[in-house]
């Protein structure tokens, strides 16, 4: 008589691939910001992160009409496609079909597509918190690489010396680094704020206060001034006494790595006397941005309702610019080589849309920045278990609303704006913010 069959034993996963698994629709969305680490090819105007955020606007796509629904409701489709109106009439106003064709692709990619892409794969709160932990991680990769910039002296130049830290993204794009550190100290700062878990609020605090080194290392003002009110919108929102605490816990590390260890301190000392130097003895990068401002608004003057069109603010510029603007700007670091770099706009997203895209665009596409802003931070009061994310996400908004006056789009840093703004907008707008499972997310 033959013995009874064996059953074999049930097949038993490794405890990663069903976690691997149900983040996999989020993941596309965290290769734009892992690709982000990647050394920057002098040169070229194409990065892999621009490479992937064509395919996470493509999977988006898949997925949505895979799951057979409307992705987006009246409401979410009108604050997320509003930029489209103002972009669109302009790239009619370009000078060349070719400047239409790349401007128009460029705007929507940054503006509208990824942002979009970035709330139809994040289903809710988990999704979110592996997001922004990706930008923490950049940051903190980008900063390594910054800090051994300037203490190797291997860096961009600054005053002349090589020790100006740009991380992998080189002198070309010198505020690259600045931006990727300023996002990820916001997004630690929102994680540590608004945290049940007593591990995630301590590892976030650690993380925020390493990365203030690396952003004082940068030099760059303007990322200076949106971290400072980002993070102190953020502070205010989790109450007075941990602001006050936080804030000396702040002051406290600045004392001790920049007059205890010294580092940087003179070269600091002067970057933050200059930004009050605007009418005294302003240094030249501050001479060329007003003089940018100046022929931005210029040309906003001429063409009020419509702009010059998209990316013809270099062929309007020497037509309204003082004559204090000089030809470009200077960078060198070693292995790069001494460069010329024209001055292309006016270095404000602002006035760039005033000159461009004139009132139209003005008003659409910082229209839809400032319903974001408002939609998301109406729901903070109502976060509930999703505090941190709501925190981070609005932290995110703010910061890159007051950046936009020091800065625009361009460089291969841009694409981390769209992944924010993607944040901001889900936090905003999507029913899976609130709610603890990806079965609850979708856009109301």
């Amino acid at each position: 008589m033959s013995a009874p069959p064996v059953a074999s034993p049930p097949l038993v996963l490794p405890p990663a691939l069903p976690a691997l698994r149900r983040a996999a629709p989020v993941l596309p969305v965290v290769g734009i910001v892992a690709m982000l680490g990647l050394p920057v090819v002098p040169g070229s105007n194409a990065t892999p992160a621009d490479a992937v955020s064509g395919l996470v606007v493509l999977w988006a796509v898949v997925r949505t009409a895979r799951r057979a629904r409307r992705p987006l409701t009246a409401t979410a489709a009108v604050v997320l496609g509003l930029p489209v109106v103002g972009i669109a009439v302009a790239a009619s106003g370009a000078a060349t079909p070719g400047d239409t064709l790349t401007g128009l692709a460029r705007y929507l990619q940054v503006l509208v597509l990824v942002p979009v892409a970035v709330v139809l794969l994040v289903r809710d709160r988990r999704d979110a918190r592996l997001v922004l932990w990706s930008l923490v991680a950049l940051a903190l990769w980008q900063g390594t690489i910054g800090v051994h910039q300037y203490l190797t002296g291997t860096g961009a130049s600054y005053q002349g010396t090589d020790i100006r830290a740009v991380g992998t993204f080189g002198p070309t794009d010198v505020t690259g680094m600045a931006t990727a550190v300023a996002f990820g100290l916001v997004a630690a700062t929102g994680l540590a704020l608004g945290a049940g878990a007593r591990r995630q609020r301590l590892v976030a605090a650690v993380c925020a206060q390493a990365l203030l080194v690396p952003l004082a290392l940068s030099f760059s003002r303007g990322a200076w001034i949106a971290t400072a009110v980002a993070c102190g919108a953020q502070l205010l929102s989790a109450g007075v006494r941990r602001t006050a605490k936080v804030c000396a816990a702040a002051v406290a590390a600045s004392v001790v790595l920049v007059g205890g260890l010294g580092l940087g301190a003179a070269a600091l000392q002067e970057r933050l006397t200059s930004i009050t130097q605007v009418a005294d003895a302003p240094d030249q990068s501050v001479v060329d941005r007003y003089s940018l401002w100046s022929a931005a608004t210029g040309m906003w003057r001429g063409h009020p309702v419509t702009g010059v069109g998209l990316k013809a603010f270099p062929a309007h510029r020497d037509g309204h610019a003082p004559l204090a603007l000089s030809s470009g700007s200077d960078t060198d670091a070693p292995g790069w080589g001494f460069r010329r770099q024209p001055l292309l706009s006016p270095h404000n997203m602002y006035l760039l849309l005033l000159s461009e895209q004139g009132l139209l665009g003005a008003v659409t596409v910082a229209g839809s920045w400032l319903a974001l802003l408002v939609c998301g931070t109406r729901r903070l009061r109502r976060a509930g278990p999703a505090r941190d994310c709501a925190v981070a996400a609005c932290g995110l908004l703010v910061w890159q609303c007051v950046d936009f006056l020091y800065a625009d789009i361009g460089g291969p840093s841009t694409m981390l704006t769209a992944v924010c703004l993607g944040l901001g907008a889900w936090w905003a707008l999507a029913r899976g913010a609130t709610t603890a499972t990806a079965a609850e997310a979708g856009v109301r």
